[in-house]
């Protein structure tokens, strides 16, 4: 028999009550105060940030609903499993308040750092904090990998860097083993073709496995979760889909291959386009053969969750502790809330690593003429790019005509951020939307005219773009394309180091420094070394133009 609580109740009212009321703060900071960016989606509202990602082809998170569905379904399970389902048992109060705390104080950092997937996994966690307050221990067991699992559903930009490292990969191993199999191929970076010319195939990003990685992560570790108990086994199954989708897009590439030697390029498209559903089935066969082994092996348990103990139900939260507790979440969520506004408030510093116009707003014009060769050509912003960015985002680009070769151009492009971090973004995105194919990438450093001492980093990509020549025939074209950010305070070669270094600014000092990003770019038609000796001439007589000397560190 349950024993009362303090003040007389043996109702489960009051617990039920404050989780309500938390449900209800936490609704309201993450629907008002929910995100921080408006430069693609202009909502204060998380849930729409993110149920918006599930349904714009762009993010390439449709699966999200289907996570949804099976989240809601595995948690469903799980009640059922652990015997009544809508039984209660004694919840871990101080767990509970925790989680719903520390939700909160995610949000808050992602808000701070304008980073919405922090703040998603900010209600993720506040979600379990209610359902384990309102519902009990079991209902908390019952919400960790369901609630876990709908990480999947959140859009991971990362996983486009990891493609690049797939392609590479795959293309090595692909033609490495079809050389070893007696097949005369050639590799040009993702290319692969044949010396006479009769085949030709890109390993682009579809055969890197990337756009398929986190559906088949999901299924191996909802395969792993639903055969052991042992956390680690599950967590190996899962991680083994990375590997077993390398080998099953080595298989694919090599398949293609070997069709199109045999057959031409036509076989090779075509096995190309029916390999693709093999891949689910190589990388999930694999999956599955190696849950049947570790079973065989008794390596782990199967996945049983108990059912709740039959004893004492354990004492009850009273009005007085619930109100407590739903009290301290109210405070808190108010204090998320104003703090966000304080957030917004901050104003934009006015310190800038590249110069500005009399606007404020922009960069500095880039100059007319490079000496006696080059001229330069004002390239208008685009209405799309007008639309999609922030107001106050900042822009200055010339593409540069050589005048002792009018067939030798440069573009040179600066776009300088406001208050929104969504001014810039990879470039790594938009070069793929506008058809160019990423073959590799190394770092590199552009000489500081007269300051040999201090480089400027960069980060070059080889591209290529397929074109149709005045005869009708497509043809792919190189380029070379080099980008670098600028600060406040320094210069980085990447994404990921400006992400970092404009988060600490943001949390440790409230600043939030303007960053630039540039752009030079130029086809490699006679090569790359020609290509990066004309980028160094021309930033030769514009980069003491926009760009502020910093210090040697």
């Amino acid at each position: 028999m349950a024993s009362p609580v303090a003040d007389g109740s043996n109702s489960h009212v009051p617990r039920i009550a404050a989780a309500v009321i938390c449900a209800l703060a936490g609704g309201v900071v993450f629907q008002f105060f929910g995100n921080a960016t408006r430069g693609y989606i202009d909502s204060s509202s998380l849930f729409y940030w993110w149920g918006f990602q599930w349904t714009n082809p762009g993010s390439e998170s449709e699966h999200g609903l289907l996570v949804l569905g099976l989240s809601a379904w595995l948690f469903r399970r799980n009640l059922q499993r652990a015997g009544r389902r809508l039984g209660f048992e004694p919840p871990a109060y101080a767990a509970a308040l925790a989680a719903l705390l520390i939700g909160l104080l995610f949000h808050l950092l992602g808000y701070a750092t304008q980073q919405a997937r922090v703040s998603i996994v900010g209600l993720l966690v506040f979600t379990w904090g209610v359902i384990a307050l309102g519902g009990g221990r079991r209902w908390g067991r019952a919400a960790v990998f369901p609630l876990g699992f709908m990480v999947f559903a959140i859009p991971l930009n990362v996983l486009d860097s990891l493609g690049f490292f797939l392609r590479v990969g795959v293309t090595d191993v692909a033609y490495h083993l079809a050389r070893a199999g007696g097949i005369d191929v050639v590799r040009n970076g993702t290319q692969l073709l044949s010396p006479d010319g009769s085949y030709s195939y890109d390993v682009a990003a579809a055969c890197s496995g990337v756009r398929s990685l986190m559906a088949l992560a999901a299924l191996s570790l909802l395969l792993g979760y639903l055969s052991f108990r042992a956390w680690w086994a599950r967590a190996l199954i899962g991680f083994l889909c990375l590997p077993y989708a390398f080998v099953g897009n080595v298989a694919r590439v090599g398949a293609i291959i070997v069709a199109a030697e045999w057959k031409g390029q036509a076989a090779g498209e075509t096995v190309h386009a029916w390999f693709g559903f093999l891949i689910f089935v190589i990388v999930l066969g694999l999956v599955q053969l190696t849950v049947v082994l570790l079973q065989r092996l008794h390596v782990a348990s199967p996945h049983i969750i108990p059912a709740p103990r039959s004893s004492a139900v354990g004492h009850l939260m009273g009005y007085q502790q619930a109100g407590v507790l739903a009290g301290l979440v109210v405070v808190a969520a108010v204090a998320v809330g104003a703090l966000t506004q304080q957030i917004d408030a901050i104003q934009v510093s006015p310190r800038t690593g590249v110069k500005l116009a009399a606007d404020g707003v922009n960069p500095t014009a880039l100059p007319n003429l490079l000496g006696i060769d080059w001229s330069g050509q004002d390239v208008a912003v685009t209405a799309i790019e007008r639309e999609l960015l922030p107001p106050d985002t900042g822009f200055a680009r010339k593409n540069y005509v050589s005048l002792r070769n009018r067939t030798d151009q440069v573009f040179l492009s600066l776009v300088l951020s406001g208050r929104d971090r969504t001014s810039i973004h990879r470039p790594e995105l938009c070069l793929v939307g506008q058809g160019w194919t990423i073959r590799s990438q190394r770092a590199h450093a552009f000489a500081w005219p007269g300051r040999p001492e201090a480089p400027v980093p960069a980060t070059i990509l080889r591209i290529e773009q397929e074109v149709t020549n005045a005869r009708g025939e497509q043809v792919r074209v190189p380029a070379l394309f080099a980008y670098w950010f600028v600060g406040a305070d320094r210069v980085v070669a990447s994404h990921w180091e400006r992400v970092a270094y404009a988060t600490l600014d943001r949390v440790r000092h409230l600043q939030s420094h303007r960053w630039a990003y540039v752009v030079v770019q130029t086809y490699a038609l006679d090569g790359e070394a020609a290509a990066l000796a004309r980028m160094q001439e021309v930033l030769n007589g514009t980069l003491p133009e926009f760009q502020k000397p910093f210090p040697v560190r």
